[in-house]
């Protein structure tokens, strides 16, 4: 079950982050503040589940990131070096594109300018990301299945001569 729910939430963050890559109109404070509060309540039935140590909320760290991005202050130099810090799920390519297709949605807020990208790409340059943009939604995380050892030990078991396993030798 925890396997199950650690891939369910992989491709829930993946789609939605590639979402938010690629839709300029969802790229605001007000849905960073949105997202922040539906991840919240996946946090918080996933503690509910006890499904807390199946790593599904862990998948969910580069849209929280995200969408803490898309809520911070983006104008000078400190909140550039905050960006970086706090940006280390996502790719120095997903962060520029993010701020790059920022949008206000009133009139208090304001664009980030191409200066401040730049203050960011410089932060970022030493980091070996990856190059891809979008993260791969159709990824799929290995099935480990615990093993249980059986207490009957080989040597009790009889092969009926049905099956036809003659083949077979004790050792």
């Amino acid at each position: 079950i925890q396997q199950v729910f650690r891939q369910l939430f992989y491709m829930i963050n993946a789609v939605a982050l590639n979402n938010l890559l690629l839709r300029k109109d969802v790229c605001s404070w007000s849905t960073g503040m949105q997202l922040r509060f539906n991840i919240s309540q996946l946090e918080e039935w996933l503690h509910g589940k006890n499904l807390q140590q199946s790593g599904a909320a862990q998948t969910l760290e580069p849209l929280i990131q995200a969408a803490q991005l898309l809520q911070l202050k983006k104008k000078t130099s400190e909140d550039a070096e905050a960006i970086c810090s706090l940006c280390t799920s996502l790719t120095t390519q997903q962060i520029v594109k993010i701020l790059n297709l920022y949008t206000p949605v009133n009139e208090f807020e304001e664009r980030v300018t191409v200066a401040f990208i730049r203050i960011i790409q410089k932060h970022l340059q030493e980091r070996n990301d990856p190059p891809q943009l979008l993260l791969d939604f159709k990824h799929m995380f290995p099935v480990l299945f615990p093993f249980n050892p059986s207490s009957i030990t080989m040597d009790s078991i009889h092969l009926p001569a049905s099956l036809n396993l003659d083949f077979l030798n004790k050792v």
